[in-house]
C-alpha cells in the first residue's frame, strides 16, 4: 500500500505562497545502500543537503515511483525509506525539499523482479496463496505447488544474463521465461539463465535432462520389481488349489476349497488390520498435525496480527499498522473460516480502538499542524465513522476563541489586582510568534518627546499599559493560531488531507461535504474576526460597543485614555495583523471588520492626539520666560508652532492611507471634529497669551530678561530686583500677535495642509479672527494706559498761570507743557522700541492721534484769540505737528489743520517770521531729544 503522493505533495503547503527559498543547495544523493532489490526492500539513502528536518522533505521518488510515505528522515545526510512498485527496473533516487527544492542523484537503484516462493519458504513480503498444494487429498488445487517444482531443471550452475527485460519481453512476444507456464520459451530461458554457459556445460545438461527422464521411469519399474516375489508366490499358491480342485473332481471339494480360501483372506486382512492399524493411525495424526502446522506457518500473519497491532500502537507505528490491517482485510474480510472469522474480529476490535485513540489525539488541543494532517490521515485511511477532518477544524475553531477569551479575563483580573503595569502573559514563546511581526518592537517610535523617549529597547514591554499589552498579545495569539487553521481548511477542500488510496466514491462525497461546508466555515473566521475586532474595542473604544457586547467583551477599568503615541502603537499592531491575515489569501469581506477597527483606531488617535496637544498648548504657558530676542519676540510662538508639528509628525503614519484603507477625512463628521479640535488648539494659545498679557506683576519671574543690546537703555541700568511692568508685558503680547499673525499661524496652516487636513481655510479664518481680536484689544488697552496721561496734562498745562489766550505777551517758545508732552510721547517711544522696533510706528502713530485730537479740541473751544495768542497757539501746534511729521496719519493731520484753522491767521509778514525763527530756535535746543521721531517709520501702520 505505497500510495502516489506526488500530486498532492506538489500543493503542499496548502496552496499558499509557501516562499521556496533557495538559500540551501538542492539535494545530492551520492550512495544508495543496497543498490538493488524487490519491491519493498529497505534501503538508506546518503547524500548531502537532505533537507533540514521531516518537514522541510516534500519529495522522494526511486525508479520514478513516489517513496515519500515511508521515508523516515534521520538527518540531512541520511534518509531510511522502502522501495515501491516501480514500472522501471532501474533509475536514480530523487530527492526534493522545500529549502533547496529539486535535487539530483549520482547513482541509481536496479528493481529486480521478485523470485517465486514456495508454500513452506520463509518471505519477508506476502505471498499470494490461493493456490496450493493439499498434501491430504494429494492433489494441486489450481497450478503445481511451488514446493515440487525443480529450482534448476538442468543441473548446471545459472547465470543470470544482462540483457534488458523489456527487449526479450518484445523478441519473445506472449512468451514466458518460466519453465511451470503453458507459454514456456526455451530460448528465452537459456537467454535468461544461461547466456555465458559454454557448450560443454549444455551438454552435460542435456545428460542431466535425460537421467531425470530415466529415473521417473526406473521409479515405476522398481515398484514392480519389488512385488514380483509376492505375486510368483500368489501365482504358485492359486495354480496349486487349482490342480487340487481338478484331482479330486467333485463339487464339494471346490466348494469346502473355495470357504476355506475366502477364511483364509478374512483372516489375513483383520491380521493386516491389526498390525497396520496403529501405524495408520499415528500416521493420520502426523498429517493431521503436519497440516495445522502448515496452516499455522501460512496464516501467522494473521493469529499474531492482533498482538503486533497492539505493540505497533504502543510504538506509535500507525503506518505499519493500517497496512497489515488493509492486508489483513483484503485477505480476511469476507472469509467463512470461522477460526479466521474470529482473529478478524479480533483486528477490527483492536483497529476501533486505534481509531478512538486517534481521534483523541486530533482533537487535542494545542496540536501542530503536521500531526492533525497526519491524523485525518490514518482516520481515513482506518475508514473512520462521520467526518474527523471537519470534528478537528469544528476543535481548533473552539480553541481558538477559548483562548482569545481567557487572554482578555487573564488582563483584566491582572489589571484588577493592581499588579505591575506589564504583564507576564505578554511573552509569547518563539515558536508562537509569527514572522509577519518580527519587526513590531522596533517600529512605531514613540515621537511624543515629553513623554516618551525615541530610542526604544525590549523595556517598553514593561512600561505599556495593560490594554496596549493585552492588544499586542492578543494579535500575537490569533497570528499563531489562525494561520494554520485556515492552512488545514485549504487541505481540507482540496482532498489532500485524505489518503489517496480511498476510494473514489469516498473522496467525491468529501468534496461534496467541504463545498456544503465552507459557509459553515466562513462562518467560524467571521466568528473569529468578530470575536478579535470586538475585543480590541472593548479595550481601546468601548463607547462603540453596545450594552451587552460590552458586557461580553469590555470589562477593563478605565481610569485614563491612552495617549496618542499608544494608540499609534496599537495601529501598527492591527495594520501588521491586517497584512498578514490577507497574505493568507483569506476573503476581503472576512477581513473588513478589521479594516473597520482601523478606521475607527485611526480616528479616535486624531482627536486623542489633538485633544493632549490642546492640553500641552494650555500649560506654554506656563513656560513663558519673557525673554526677548532682538525682533521683540519670545520663545512662546517657536514652542507654540514646535508643538503643533511635533503632534501631527506623530499622526503621520495614521493620516496615511495603507493599501486597502480609507481616508480618515472621508466622513464629514470626522472632518468637522478635526477642524473644530484644530481651532481650539489655536484659540487655547490665543487665551494663554490674554493671560500672559493680564497676569499679576507678581507671578512674572524676569530674572532672565533680555533686550536687544543695540537699543537705547532708557530705563536706566538694570538692577537685580528689575520686574517687568504690565505695559512691558502688554508690548511683549503684542510682539508675539504680531508675529503669529505674520509667519506661525500661516506656517501651521501649511502643516495642517501637508498632512490632508480638511477646513483649512475654516481653522486659519477663526484663528486669525480671534488673534486680531486679542491684538487689537490689547494694543487698545496699551493706548489707553500711555496716550491718556499725555492727553490729559494737556489743558492744565495750557492753562497753567492763569494762562489767556486774549492776554498774553509776545511769544518768546514753545511753552513746557507742549515739551512735557514730547518728552512723555519719547518715553513711550522708548519703552516700544526696547521691546520691538515693529511696534513703535504702530503706537506713535495712534498716541499722536489722540494728542492731535485733544489739541484740536482745545482749540475749537478757545472762544477769541489776540495777536500773541494766535501766535503762540500756532506755534505750540506747529512746534508739536512738526517734530512727529513721522508718525502722522490722516486722522492726526486733520486734527492739526482743524486746530490751525480754529485761529486767526497771520497778518504780517513779521509774525510769520517770528514763527519761523522761534521754530528753529526750538527744533535747534531739542534735536537731541527730537532725534527719535526721525527715523523711518514702517511701511505699514497697524491701527
Amino acid at each position: 500500500m505505497m500510495p502516489s503522493m506526488t500530486c498532492y505533495y506538489l500543493q503542499l503547503h496548502y496552496k499558499f505562497p509557501y516562499s521556496m527559498s533557495r538559500s540551501r543547495q538542492p539535494p545530492l544523493v551520492t550512495g544508495i545502500s543496497p543498490n538493488e532489490g524487490i519491491s519493498w526492500t529497505k534501503v538508506t539513502i546518503r547524500g548531502e543537503n537532505l533537507g533540514t528536518g521531516p518537514t522541510d522533505l516534500i519529495g522522494l521518488t526511486i525508479c520514478g515511483h513516489n517513496c515519500l510515505l515511508t521515508a523516515e528522515w534521520m538527518s540531512a545526510s541520511k534518509i531510511v525509506c522502502r522501495v515501491g512498485q516501480a514500472k522501471n527496473d532501474k533509475g536514480d533516487i530523487i530527492v526534493t525539499t522545500k529549502s533547496g527544492g529539486k535535487g539530483t542523484s549520482t547513482v541509481s537503484f536496479k528493481l529486480l523482479k521478485p523470485e517465486k516462493i514456495g508454500i513452506l519458504d520463509q518471505s519477508a513480503v506476502w505471498v499470494d496463496e490461493m493456490n496450493y498444494y493439499d498434501m491430504r487429498t494429494d492433489r494441486n488445487k489450481g497450478i503445481p505447488p511451488l514446493s515440487l517444482r525443480p529450482a534448476n531443471p538442468l543441473g548446471i550452475e545459472i547465470e543470470k544474463s544482462k540483457f534488458p527485460q523489456k527487449d526479450l519481453e518484445t523478441l519473445f512476444h506472449g512468451m514466458s521465461a518460466d519453465f511451470t507456464s503453458e507459454n514456456f520459451s526455451a530460448a528465452w530461458y537459456l537467454i535468461e539463465n544461461h547466456s555465458t554457459t559454454s557448450f560443454e556445460q549444455l551438454k552435460m545438461a542435456v545428460s542431466n535432462l535425460k537421467k531425470q527422464a530415466n529415473k521417473k521411469n526406473e521409479g515405476s519399474l522398481a515398484y514392480v520389481k519389488g512385488g514380483l516375489s509376492t505375486f510368483f508366490e500368489a501365482q504358485d499358491a492359486l495354480s496349486a488349489i487349482h490342480q487340487k480342485l481338478e484331482a479330486d473332481g467333485t463339487e464339494k471339494v471346490e466348494g469346502s476349497m473355495t470357504q476355506k480360501l475366502e477364511n483364509v483372506l478374512n483372516r489375513a486382512s483383520n491380521t493386516a488390520d491389526t498390525l497396520f492399524q496403529e501405524v495408520l493411525g499415528r500416521k493420520d495424526k502426523a498429517d493431521s498435525t503436519r497440516n495445522a502446522l502448515n496452516v499455522l506457518q501460512r496464516f501467522k500473519f494473521l493469529f499474531n496480527l492482533p498482538l503486533n497491532i497492539e505493540r505497533n500502537i504502543q510504538k506509535g507505528d500507525y503506518d505499519v499498522v493500517i497496512n497489515d490491517y488493509e492486508k489483513a482485510k483484503s485477505l480476511f474480510g469476507k472469509t467463512e473460516v470461522q477460526v479466521f472469522k474470529k482473529y478478524y474480529a479480533e483486528v477490527e476490535t483492536r483497529i476501533e480502538d486505534l481509531r478512538e485513540l486517534l481521534l483523541d489525539k486530533l482533537l487535542e488541543t494545542p496540536s501542530t499542524l503536521h500531526d492533525q494532517k497526519r491524523y485525518i490521515r490514518y482516520l481515513s485511511d482506518l475508514h473512520a465513522d462521520g467526518d474527523p477532518s471537519w470534528q478537528c477544524i469544528g476543535a481548533q475553531h473552539k480553541w481558538i476563541l477559548q483562548l482569545m477569551h481567557s487572554c482578555k479575563e487573564n488582563y483584566v483580573k491582572d489589571l484588577k489586582g493592581n499588579t505591575a503595569l506589564h504583564s507576564p502573559m505578554l511573552e509569547l514563546d518563539n515558536d508562537m510568534r509569527p514572522s509577519a511581526l518580527a519587526h513590531l518592537s522596533q517600529t512605531a517610535s514613540l515621537k511624543r518627546a515629553s513623554s516618551f523617549q525615541s530610542g526604544r529597547d525590549d523595556t517598553w514591554r514593561y512600561k505599556a499599559p495593560h490594554r496596549v499589552a493585552f492588544v499586542e498579545k492578543l494579535t500575537k495569539l490569533v497570528l499563531s493560531q489562525l494561520p494554520n487553521f485556515w492552512k488545514l481548511w485549504i487541505s481540507y477542500v482540496n482532498g489532500s488531507l485524505f489518503s489517496e488510496t480511498a476510494e473514489k466514491s469516498g473522496q467525491m462525497e468529501r468534496s461534496k461535504n467541504a463545498r456544503q461546508r465552507q459557509h459553515d466555515f466562513k462562518k467560524m473566521i467571521q466568528e473569529v474576526m468578530y470575536s478579535l475586532v470586538k475585543l480590541i474595542r472593548g479595550s481601546l473604544l468601548p463607547f462603540s460597543l453596545k450594552e451587552g457586547e460590552l458586557r461580553q467583551y469590555g470589562g477593563w477599568e478605565m481610569k485614563s485614555e491612552l495617549s496618542g503615541q499608544w494608540l499609534t502603537h496599537v495601529i501598527q499592531t492591527v495594520r501588521l495583523t491586517y497584512e498578514s491575515l490577507t497574505a493568507l489569501e483569506i476573503p476581503n469581506d472576512l477581513l473588513q471588520n478589521i479594516q473597520d477597527l482601523i478606521l475607527d483606531l485611526r480616528v479616535r488617535c486624531i482627536m486623542i492626539t489633538l485633544q493632549h496637544t490642546a492640553e500641552d498648548v494650555k500649560r506654554l504657558a506656563e513656560k513663558e520666560d519673557w525673554i526677548v530676542d532682538n525682533e521683540g519676540l519670545t520663545s512662546l510662538p517657536s514652542q507654540f508652532e514646535q508643538c503643533i508639528v511635533h503632534s501631527l509628525q506623530s499622526l503621520r503614519g495614521v493620516l496615511e492611507c495603507k493599501p486597502g484603507e480609507a481616508s480618515v477625512f472621508q466622513q464629514p463628521k470626522t472632518q468637522e471634529e478635526v477642524c473644530q479640535l484644530s481651532i481650539s488648539i489655536m484659540q487655547v494659545f490665543i487665551c494663554c497669551l490674554e493671560q500672559l498679557s493680564t497676569k499679576p506683576d507678581g507671578d512674572i519671574d524676569t530674572t532672565h530678561l533680555s533686550v536687544d543690546v543695540s537699543s537705547p537703555d532708557l530705563f536706566g541700568s538694570i538692577h537685580e530686583d528689575f520686574s517687568l511692568s504690565s505695559e512691558q508685558r502688554l508690548l511683549i503680547v503684542l510682539s508675539n500677535c504680531c508675529y503669529l499673525e505674520r509667519h506661525t499661524f500661516l506656517n501651521i496652516a501649511e502643516h495642517f495642509e501637508k498632512h490632508n487636513f480638511q477646513g483649512i481655510e475654516k481653522i486659519t479664518q477663526v484663528s486669525m479672527a480671534s488673534l486680531k481680536e486679542l491684538d487689537q484689544r490689547l494694543f487698545e488697552n496699551y493706548i489707553e494706559l500711555k496716550a491718556d496721561p499725555i492727553v490729559g496734562s494737556l489743558e492744565p498745562g495750557i492753562y497753567a498761570g492763569y494762562f489767556d489766550w486774549k492776554d498774553c505777551l509776545t511769544p518768546t517758545g514753545v511753552r513746557n507743557y507742549l515739551k512735557e508732552a514730547l518728552v512723555n510721547i519719547i518715553a513711550v517711544h522708548a519703552e516700544v522700541f526696547t521691546i520691538s522696533k515693529e511696534l513703535v510706528p504702530r503706537v506713535l502713530s495712534k498716541i499722536v492721534e489722540a494728542v492731535s485730537e485733544e489739541l484740536s479740541r482745545l482749540m475749537q473751544c478757545v472762544s477769541s484769540f489776540s495777536k500773541n495768542g494766535a501766535l503762540q497757539a500756532r506755534l505750540e501746534i506747529c512746534a508739536l505737528r512738526d517734530t512727529v511729521a513721522v508718525y502722522l496719519t490722516p486722522e492726526s493731520k486733520s486734527s492739526f489743520k482743524q486746530a490751525l484753522e480754529a485761529l486767526p491767521q497771520l497778518s504780517s509778514g513779521a509774525d510769520k517770521k517770528l514763527l519761523e525763527e522761534l521754530l528753529n530756535k526750538f527744533k535747534s535746543r531739542m534735536h537731541l531729544q527730537l532725534t527719535c521721531f526721525q527715523a523711518s517709520p514702517s511701511p505699514m501702520l497697524k491701527t
